[in-house]
């Protein structure tokens, strides 16, 4: 097994996408993700790949676009408004069934807001990335080791749905720094993209990638088809950590950033007699709805907690996933306020009808 070594959340995800094959990164600098694009810019001439800062997130995006369309793998990383700049061409992506990684550093909105750790993108993530009708994978890491883990995943499956994703962090995750364990390099090892539009030497039919169908019938067509992959990764690839969930009676659930202050208050209440628990999404698209369902369902489980760093995104799908079989309650700090353990031990206690 590799060694340990201490590194800053965004470097090491950046370290990591290396090591997962990625040598193309376009990207735009903005607090709190500027050391992804800075440490890329140091790395990637040294392993043979192409570093190019933009004149804008919205030419970072369209250049991810086209090394894409090549089959190679590509990455670009922002926080929250150059998500926002980025919508139209995260659009034409995903409308041209194209993988990708793009990373967000959350911070505090609306607007420019502030430069401290958010959870506010929930929405913009899951729901509401761009026009049209289409989703992304959205994976969400809760430690610096899980930032590394999930890169590698992320890549894999964009490539193996032929779709974008999304690594959804926050300034927390992103500034802190952890011992973590970097993966070995995949060399070569990279899948085969036939449709990629590479150059083919005559020796197959000319590919071309689009996202433009003038006949409603064709476009309809190929999102119906489109939707029919959604539901099977819907099916497969949700993911959820259950933490102290076998006899909880109030149940937690948070992620990212809000699930560590969030595991402290469970630990605390257990050593207060309070049965808690905690139930940590890791893909946030597809939500794991199962997970939940299958809490909500256990005669043990009286209540559900959210907890976020925004006013309250998350936990409208988590009501979805309950189906009102239990009352679901919320905590949220938002502006790039974090809640502390004692908050949301105070909510457990609240919820369990102690003072």
């Amino acid at each position: 097994m590799s060694e340990r070594v201490l590194m800053k959340g965004n470097e090491a995800l950046a370290e990591a996408a290396i090591a997962a094959g990625c040598r193309h990164f376009f990207g735009y600098p903005i607090t709190p993700q500027t050391e992804v694009a800075a440490y890329m810019a140091k790395r990637m001439p040294k392993v043979n790949g192409v570093y190019l800062q933009a004149e804008s997130e919205v030419a970072s995006i369209n250049m991810v676009l086209g090394a894409a369309a090549a089959g190679v793998r590509v990455m670009t990383s922002t926080s929250s408004p150059g998500v926002s700049l980025m919508a139209e061409g995260i659009s034409y992506i995903a409308g041209s069934d194209l993988p990708m990684l793009i990373v967000n550093v959350q911070r505090g909105g609306p607007g420019l807001g502030g430069i401290q750790p958010s959870q506010a993108d929930y929405f913009q993530a899951t729901k509401s990335t761009g026009h049209g009708d289409f989703h992304m994978i959205v994976l969400a890491p809760s430690t610096v080791q899980e930032m590394v883990d999930l890169v590698a995943g992320a890549f894999e499956l964009g490539d193996r749905y032929r779709m974008p994703t999304m690594v959804l962090s926050d300034g927390m995750l992103g500034q802190m720094m952890e011992p973590v364990v970097l993966p070995e390099p995949i060399g070569d090892e990279l899948p085969e993209k036939p449709w990629a539009a590479c150059g083919h030497g005559g020796n197959r039919e000319h590919n071309v990638v689009n996202s433009l169908y003038i006949q409603p019938h064709d476009l309809e067509d190929l999102v119906v088809e489109r939707y029919k992959r959604y539901d099977e990764i819907k099916k497969k690839e949700q993911r959820a950590e259950e933490y102290l969930t076998e006899d909880a009676e109030i149940i937690v659930v948070a992620y990212g950033a809000s699930s560590r202050v969030s595991r402290s208050a469970v630990n605390k209440a257990r050593e207060e007699g309070i049965k808690a628990g905690l139930i940590r999404p890791i893909t946030l698209w597809p939500f794991p709805e199962n997970a939940i369902g299958k809490a909500a369902d256990s005669e043990k489980t009286k209540k559900f907690l959210t907890v976020e760093m925004s006013m309250g995104q998350m936990v409208e799908d988590v009501r979805l996933a309950v189906n009102g079989r239990k009352p679901v309650g919320f905590y949220g700090r938002t502006g790039g306020v974090i809640p502390t353990p004692g908050e949301v031990y105070d909510q457990i206690v609240r919820l369990s009808g102690g003072a």
